[in-house]
């Protein structure tokens, strides 16, 4: 908060502050933030595994919102380009936080939700793509051989991912071809997809 908004308003700002604590303490303990609950965001993808809140190797959080692009979403134009409501999305992300059950068709939208797995990437510790391999994968994309011979370079170089990430890479990739297929209704062809993931993957 502004030092100045402070100054200016102390009494209202205290009153309200006592307000709004006097709503949290009202609240049945299962919508308060529970300290007990494993993170779901900002965590590795190994420590997600070790508590249980991946599925066939898949964070749960990534599983439920591409099953709901997947029946909902491919078509929408500017998918992944066009942000979704901020409020709506740090809403569901306290609701994966808190381990709740959330039901996207209730709770969110198309747009919230592809807001919500970008969130997701962007804030796991190392990213899918390990910060170690970042100089071979830079120096692949540099390198001037045939295609061919970068291709399966590239190949090898992906089999070095921790299993977690090469899993979690290639259940991404399976869905953004699914989602470039629609292209013309939802404008996202694999370069535009590309440009939009290349920095959540990375960081």
């Amino acid at each position: 908060i502004p030092l100045g908004f402070i100054g200016c308003c102390p009494i209202k700002s205290a009153v309200r502050l006592k307000e709004d604590m006097k709503k949290i303490a009202a609240l049945p303990l299962n919508k308060q933030r529970d300290k007990t609950c494993p993170k779901v965001f900002g965590v590795s993808l190994l420590e997600l595994q070790q508590q249980g809140l991946s599925k066939n190797g898949i964070p749960i959080v990534v599983w439920n919102i591409v099953e709901y692009l997947t029946q909902h979403g491919m078509t929408q134009e500017g998918l992944f380009r066009v942000n979704g409501s901020m409020k709506m999305v740090e809403q569901l992300r306290l609701q994966y936080e808190r381990g709740e059950e959330v039901e996207l068709v209730k709770d969110g939208d198309v747009y919230s939700a592809a807001s919500l797995l970008k969130l997701f990437l962007r804030e796991l510790p190392d990213g899918i793509i390990t910060s170690a391999l970042h100089p071979r994968f830079i120096q692949l994309y540099q390198d001037t051989r045939n295609d061919m011979q970068k291709e399966s370079n590239l190949k090898e170089l992906l089999k070095e991912l921790p299993d977690a990430h090469y899993c979690l890479l290639k259940y991404l990739c399976q869905f953004l071809i699914k989602v470039a297929e629609h292209h013309v209704e939802n404008r996202m062809n694999l370069c535009n997809l590309a440009t939009v993931f290349g920095p959540n993957c990375f960081q």
